[in-house]
């Protein structure tokens, strides 16, 4: 088991939701995926602006699958994490589980990571503190964060 570390800044949070019958698909009986993937951009916005103490807008989303549905009267759990700084941009990894309050029954339904940017008031991206990974998990998602990074640079540069 890991210890706790007490760190300058807070580079985690945990926000769970239940969820309505106004965030329903067409079915009526699962979550809309447009209403996860805006609750995933506020959580990535809270877990980012709580590490850099600025605003932050988002950059992009990577590998937002949907592993298994999630129904309406769930409880969705978002689990988001600080795995990479640069510069001015911040990945944040998050882990959506959803659970049936009746049987307590979890499912893990979606993994994604969102690149944040820190701006400053003028909305031109501003310096980041750097995010140090001290634990053998910090450490192993910090080093496929740079992975996710180099594989975005490879394809940017295959389009122009």
């Amino acid at each position: 088991m890991e210890e706790k570390i007490k760190r300058e800044l807070p580079t985690k949070i945990k926000l769970s939701m239940l969820m309505t019958p106004s965030m329903a698909n067409f079915s009526g009986i699962n979550v809309h995926g447009g209403e996860i993937l805006r609750l995933l951009d506020q959580v990535a916005y809270a877990c980012a602006t709580q590490y850099c103490k600025t605003y932050v807008v988002t950059l992009s989303s990577d590998m937002v699958l949907f592993k298994n549905p999630i129904k309406v009267g769930s409880l969705v759990t978002f689990k988001a994490k600080i795995n990479y700084t640069g510069t001015t941009s911040m990945e944040v990894g998050i882990k959506v589980v959803s659970q049936d309050v009746k049987t307590k029954e979890k499912v893990h339904t979606n993994t994604c990571y969102f690149t944040m940017i820190s701006v400053d008031e003028n909305m031109k991206p501003k310096p980041v503190p750097k995010y140090e990974p001290i634990t053998k998990k910090e450490k192993r998602r910090y080093k496929k964060a740079i992975k996710r990074r180099n594989f975005r640079d490879k394809m940017k540069k295959k389009k122009k």
